[in-house]
């Protein structure tokens, strides 16, 4: 019966589900590409680590935009619903109803999402060949097992959407829903109050932890989910905000008739405006955050690096001693190298082994042109089957491969974390075979009153300043970080979109009716249209302040292990008109069309 009555429901009202099935189809399609990528891209491991965020981001946004969805649409059915309950239907069979929508809108989503996938791993292995994480020949294998996982993906994000939305709706009084009364009209619950509150204080408290964290491994998780946890806080307290920020907003507009409409309808329609703010919002958290996460790190890896090196040149190969005009020259040889680490899970241990950078040194000339302190160990012991390793501990036994040898060396020394990339391990350059040194770069420092042109022609080219060289290694890396930015956050962009976009269309569809009294009152169309583009106005500036608050979670939290905080207002000024535009302009189209019949016409019909 329920599946029945779900089946109606959904050819009834498609138009409120259409922005959550296309969110779930993009869910869908994102994973099976992103997996048939991972699973056929083992050697490249940017590539995974790219893709392994964009499906963490992609699942959590599928999930929100759904829940988000079924909840303005399960608030805007309260009547159905409450009739459903006063002819004899149980809070169990409700429920059961609502879950097998979600069943059919997973379906549906996976029906669509399958194919479109082939068409995202298209897009996406373009993209990250474009970027330079594949190689112009990589090519993703069919697998069988994707199908399936995409089921379980569409389903389970659509059912996992739905839970709390249905334990909501279950719990209406039939009699409160119909009279619009009591906690069924109310949006700010015991329950709202609690987990936002809660989400906040859990934000905060990792928020603090991060900034304490000296492990960019750690500390950028720990960030990260400091955002996502105020995001979430502050979008379950948004119908606090939006009234708060409509009355302020709204009284620029004076007391004109378009600024009274506005008021009014923000202070009525609290439940959709809160809707409408809280992709908005999570998207603003994530995109500032993630942007500024990466800024800070550059502008860290930057500072560490300058105050790291002491010389004067860098040339691009070996410097041999005695080269005139050079009182020191560190001759480092780029290489990968595979560790096999111990891990431990619980009771559990096991090994993981991974490809890393490291460098083949001198360990003498090393330490004249590299400042920065050890944090535990001395480069004197960096001889023989031992390394210096980042975030290593000290005396620990590591088994590495080298140009095809496995060597099992200790650590003797235990460097700084890297903050941006780069080497992970110290060699000395004795017990790697010359056939697995890579490129060289030698740190040289002058003579006093050695030209430094003249000395730079007898060297190997090209011959960089040490300033020059900084900076085109940080251009390097700001170009790796824009590749990850494009893919996740466009990504993130695409989603917030459809949220906002079907929460403003859902909102207005729902209005017909109220635009018609309206305009019997005395307004006209096109005050009716202004004051909606108002409260559209005044939501997106409540989406983006409660973002920019999120993100400052993962600002604060990164800047503990960066050193530093860089606000990424590139993003920011690019977001904000386009959130302007993308809502307004939503708007604008479905108030045009909510008002185009004659309201005598719609004034008496039932929403």
């Amino acid at each position: 019966m329920m599946l029945t009555l779900s089946i109606a429901t959904f050819r009834e009202r498609w138009q409120l589900f259409t922005g959550a099935i296309i969110t779930v189809m993009l869910g869908v399609a994102i994973v099976q590409s992103s997996l048939l990528i991972v699973a056929s891209a083992g050697r490249y491991g940017e590539a995974i680590a790219v893709l392994g965020l964009a499906l963490g981001v992609s699942v959590f946004l599928a999930i929100f935009v759904v829940s988000a969805t079924f909840a303005f649409t399960i608030a805007q059915r309260r009547r159905d619903l409450a009739l459903l309950r006063l002819i004899g239907g149980s809070r169990g069979q409700l429920r059961r109803l609502l879950l097998a929508e979600a069943l059919l809108l997973g379906i549906v989503g996976t029906v669509l999402g399958v194919p479109a996938g082939q068409i995202v791993l298209s897009l996406q292995t373009a993209l990250l060949t474009h970027l330079g994480f594949l190689p112009d020949s990589f090519a993703a294998a069919w697998h069988g097992w994707v199908l399936w996982v995409s089921s379980g993906i569409g389903i389970g994000v659509a059912e996992a959407g739905v839970l709390a939305a249905s334990r909501r709706a279950a719990r209406v009084r039939p009699l409160e829903a119909l009279r619009e009364i009591g906690a069924a009209g109310k949006v700010m619950t015991a329950a709202r109050w609690l987990v936002g509150a809660l989400l906040t204080v859990v934000a905060l408290i990792l928020m603090t932890i991060a900034t304490a964290v000296d492990n960019p491994n750690g500390a950028i998780p720990l960030s990260i989910n400091a955002t996502v946890a105020l995001a979430l806080g502050l979008s379950a307290l948004s119908p606090v905000v939006v009234p708060v920020l409509g009355r302020l907003i709204g009284s620029l507009a004076g007391r004109t008739t378009v600024g009274g409409l506005a008021r009014a309808n923000l202070r009525d329609g609290v439940r959709r405006s809160s809707s409408t703010a809280a992709p908005l919002l999570v998207l603003v958290a994530l995109l500032i955050g993630l942007a500024g996460t990466f800024g800070s790190l550059s502008a860290g890896a930057h500072h560490r690096l300058a105050a790291d090196l002491r010389g004067d040149l860098v040339a691009a190969g070996p410097v041999t001693p005695g080269t005139p005009g050079v009182a020191a020259a560190s001759t480092e040889y780029a290489l990968t190298i595979r560790v096999t680490t111990v891990t431990h899970y619980g009771g559990d241990t096991g090994t993981e082994t991974d490809d890393v950078e490291a460098l083949a040194v001198d360990p003498a000339a090393y330490q004249q042109a590299h400042r920065l302190p050890l944090l535990a160990g001395s480069y004197a012991d960096l001889h023989g089957l031992t390394v210096a390793a980042a975030g290593g501990h000290l005396g620990a036994s590591v088994p590495i491969r080298v140009g095809g040898r496995d060597l099992t060396a200790r650590v003797v020394a235990v460097l700084p974390p890297t903050l941006n990339g780069g080497p992970q391990y110290l060699l000395p350059q004795d017990i790697v075979p010359p056939a697995a040194l890579g490129p060289a770069r030698a740190i040289v420092r002058l003579e006093p009153g050695a030209e430094s042109a003249a000395v730079a022609r007898t060297l190997p080219q090209p011959v960089l300043t040490l300033d020059d060289w900084i900076a085109h290694t940080d251009s390097a890396q700001d170009s790796l970080n824009a590749g990850v930015m494009k893919v996740v956050l466009g990504m993130a962009t695409i989603y917030a979109a459809i949220g906002v976009i079907n929460a403003v269309v859902i909102g207005t569809g729902e209005r017909r009716r109220e635009f018609a009294v309206a305009r019997l009152t005395g307004y006209s169309r096109g005050q009716v249209v202004a004051s909606a583009l108002l409260e559209s106005a005044i939501v997106t500036v409540t989406g983006l302040l409660l973002g920019l608050l999120g993100a400052l979670a993962t600002l604060i939290g990164i800047s503990g292990v960066a050193g530093t905080l860089v606000a990424p207002w590139g993003i920011v000024w690019l977001t904000i008109p386009s959130a302007f535009l993308a809502v307004g302009a939503t708007s604008v189209w479905t108030t045009l069309a909510a008002t185009r019949l004659a309201p005598i016409a719609l004034a008496g019909a039932r929403e």
